[in-house]
């Protein structure tokens, strides 16, 4: 299994929109409480409808997000999932299911809770990637 490193963990988090114009050292904080996970094709990682705790990066690999069962996105290197239960604590609004072996970096709800008390500006961030998701999740779709 490939392992990641400290300052590969960084630049994978500066991909991240929301962590995109954080310091080195708030990056470095968010990197200590990442975990490195491998996941094979198949493998549900969020289920629709379960408790939440964790808060997942793509490093590699592919995912599909499931609502009622209907595909509605596709998860690709550098993206996330997870922040909605974590942030208001209530049941998972998707299943995320892994398309290809992936690699991951996840947080959990106690690191998720330490790194918004402490890095400042971090919550402000949040809300606006997940402004962001509604207005994605609003536009009508192309068919």
């Amino acid at each position: 299994m490939l392992f990641i490193k400290r300052d590969q963990k960084i630049d994978i988090l500066k991909k991240v929109p929301m962590f995109s114009n954080l310091s080195n050292r708030q990056l470095i904080e968010i990197a200590k409480h990442t975990q490195q996970i491998s996941i094979k094709a198949g493998e549900v990682l969020a289920k629709q409808g379960s408790r939440g705790w964790e808060f997942f990066f793509i490093v590699e690999g592919k995912a599909k997000v499931q609502k009622d069962v209907k595909e509605i996105r596709k998860l690709t290197s550098g993206d996330f999932f997870g922040e909605i239960s974590l942030i208001d604590q209530e049941p998972r609004t998707a299943t995320v299911i892994a398309d290809t072996d992936m690699i991951l970096l996840v947080v959990d709800t106690r690191s998720f809770a330490h790194l918004l008390e402490t890095i400042t500006g971090l919550q402000g961030k949040i809300i606006l990637a997940l402004c962001r998701y509604i207005r994605m999740a609003e536009k009508p779709s192309i068919k």
